[in-house]
């Protein structure tokens, strides 16, 4: 089965190409709308996004590979990629992420059995003063949790309900 971007999808990409110098200044937007349509980035979606950007594969596989923010694997309806950079970790942020794991009852980059929740480590996330802290993303978008509690982790998934 050959995979096909939706016609808005292309429409985003065809004007995102137009907005800079070179194409490779695109690949990130391209990538996230993707990622957005698709849910991961797999090696047809990296085939597909070369041919409707004109773009060598290889090219398009450097960005992906040099990226964490790209699914390499299924993730679920909500990502929670908590920090565990220097500052978050000094606060509890591992501590935080092995509690999130026991209540979800999966391991790191695993989803749930609703297929609801995934959970993984991420590199600074950007809030050290407001540490430790997440980012959870879904298809409709991307939100920060900081001070994040242990203690508050029922709080915290109600909010995803």
């Amino acid at each position: 089965m050959s995979l096909t971007l939706p016609p808005e999808s292309k429409s985003y990409i065809q004007k995102e190409l137009k907005r800079y110098e070179t194409k490779e200044s695109a690949l990130i937007p391209a990538l996230f709308e993707a990622q957005k349509v698709f849910g991961l980035i797999t090696p047809e979606v990296i085939d597909l996004l070369s041919k409707e950007m004109d773009i060598p594969t290889s090219r398009v596989n450097e960005v992906f590979e040099f990226y964490t923010m790209f699914n390499k694997s299924k993730v679920g309806k909500y990502h929670i990629q908590v920090c565990t950079n220097i500052s978050c970790s000094m606060v509890g942020a591992r501590e935080y992420m092995q509690a999130l794991c026991e209540k979800l009852n999966v391991k790191p980059c695993e989803v749930t059995a609703d297929g609801k929740f995934s959970v993984s480590t991420a590199e600074c996330l950007g809030s050290c003063g407001t540490a430790p802290m997440a980012e959870v993303t879904s298809r409709d978008a991307d939100e920060y949790h900081e001070n994040l509690k242990i203690n508050e982790i029922d709080k915290f998934l109600g909010k995803f309900k």
